[in-house]
């Protein structure tokens, strides 16, 4: 009954009591996990050589670009696999965004499918998941490159915007605790955490330079470290300007310098996809034959940006599913009221019956988040990861090389320098419109 029935059985007498948003939010991230996983295993080369067996995966693979339909596509039958489970996970959270429009409280006939059946939901995505495996492979893989760069360029948004929370908050609790306890040791360590991570910026930027850039040539690698460290500069002084300090007394260099990091790694892993050899030392790993006979997979997802992207992108959708924001200009932003909430049930509401500690419905006055834009953010993220575990690469023309487009670049700079700019806007904002509450 814990598999079919509502999210707050599935804690009943094994957990402490929750929320029942937040163990929805938990089982949903779950399932984007799940799939994570499945697209980790099938890109490992040993399973990679595997896939051929699976029927009709290989075949026809030229059939629409023109190509003869015997090519072998065994050197990037991974980067497929890993494309269609992109492909069916974004279609199931798609399909939960598109069927929770405009849900208000859980008293809503609909609420029942995003905080229940479970194990029915599970089936689903299994489901879409064998039915991405038998689409005809043709133009598949080339136009659905463009859904995930769209995708990517949108969650590197939405992670940069999660940082920003999380770096608000951090703030304002070490500056509370130091104001309630007078005790100096929460300033040194505000200090400290900031020099930390600007000092780590700062070699970042310098080892950028020494390993994507040559003393003649590499314009485009100079050009995107220099302008991206100029932004950083510009963004840092701005939010200890005494007229930002006095309309956001919150705003400090914590916050800046964790951008900054932020920020230098988006550049990082932006000059690994530049296509020149000369210019990109991680491209001879990715592909290290450049052969276009190649019969050895090509397909590897485990290099240093690769990582740190997967690690970013766990700890985004675990603060996704949750994050409970003290600013209320964040919630607006990410369509969340997990304070106005949830007047239904309180944690000593909780549901006691024999004793036994359940989640309780907090969601009976009004949903704590917005269904919807969960899921659109669960569908960016699978599209994120998928990009990710696939180095941004698609293939040639030939279908038998891997190769690393400059979108990928331009698409990654882009999304750096829009967070920049969202990050300044959050500063400038209660200058430019006094009139609006940025409390």
């Amino acid at each position: 009954s814990c598999l079919c029935g509502s999210a707050p059985c599935l804690l009943c007498g094994c957990c402490p009591s929750a929320k029942n948003s937040t163990i929805s939010r938990l089982l949903f991230t779950f399932f984007l996990f799940l799939g994570t996983l499945v697209s980790i295993i099938m890109i490992i080369p040993g399973v990679e050589k595997e896939l051929h067996k699976l029927p009709g995966f290989c075949e026809g693979s030229g059939s629409v670009l023109g190509v003869q339909p015997h090519v072998d596509c065994s050197s990037f039958l991974g980067h497929k696999a890993v494309y269609r489970m992109g492909f069916a996970m974004a279609a199931f959270f798609c399909l939960f965004a598109v069927l929770m429009v405009c849900v208000r409280s859980s008293k809503d006939p609909r609420a029942v499918l995003q905080n229940g059946f479970w194990f029915f939901k599970f089936l689903v995505l299994v489901g879409i998941t064998v039915g991405a495996f038998y689409i005809p492979d043709g133009a598949f893989t080339s136009v659905w490159f463009y859904f995930g760069v769209v995708g990517s360029f949108l969650f590197i948004l939405i992670q940069l915007v999660l940082l920003i929370d999380f770096a608000h908050s951090w703030s304002q609790r070490w500056l509370r605790n130091a104001g309630e306890s007078n005790a100096k040791g929460w300033y040194a360590a505000l200090c400290t955490v900031t020099f930390i991570f600007y000092a780590a910026s700062v070699a970042a930027v310098a080892l950028l330079y020494v390993y994507y850039t040559k003393p003649e040539g590499c314009t485009e690698g100079k050009a995107f470290i220099s302008i991206n460290l100029i932004l950083c500069l510009i963004v840092s002084v701005v939010s200890i300007l005494p007229k930002i300090q006095e309309a956001q007394p919150h705003s400090g260099l914590l916050q800046a310098s964790l951008i900054t990091l932020y920020t230098i790694y988006v550049t990082w892993s932006a000059l690994a996809n530049v296509p020149t050899q000369r210019c990109n030392p991680t491209l001879l790993v990715r592909n290290s034959t450049g052969s276009a006979t190649a019969t050895e997979p090509l397909t590897t997802w485990w290099d240093a940006p690769s990582i740190v992207g997967l690690v970013i992108f766990i700890l985004c959708t675990l603060f996704i599913s949750l994050r409970s924001s003290d600013h209320p200009q964040v919630n607006k932003l990410m369509l969340t009221e997990e304070s106005g909430a949830g007047a239904g049930a309180g944690p000593g509401g909780a549901a006691e019956e024999g004793g036994v500690r359940r989640a309780y419905d907090n969601e009976q006055d009004g949903v704590s988040y917005s269904y919807t834009f969960f899921h659109l953010c669960l569908l960016l993220a699978a599209l994120y990861i998928m990009m990710t575990l696939t180095n941004w690469y698609r293939p040639d023309e030939s279908l038998q090389v891997l190769r690393s487009p400059w979108a990928a670049v331009w698409v990654k700079i882009s999304s750096s320098w829009a967070g920049l700019l969202l990050y300044l806007w959050t500063l400038v904002a209660p200058l430019v419109l006094p009139d609006r509450d940025f409390s």
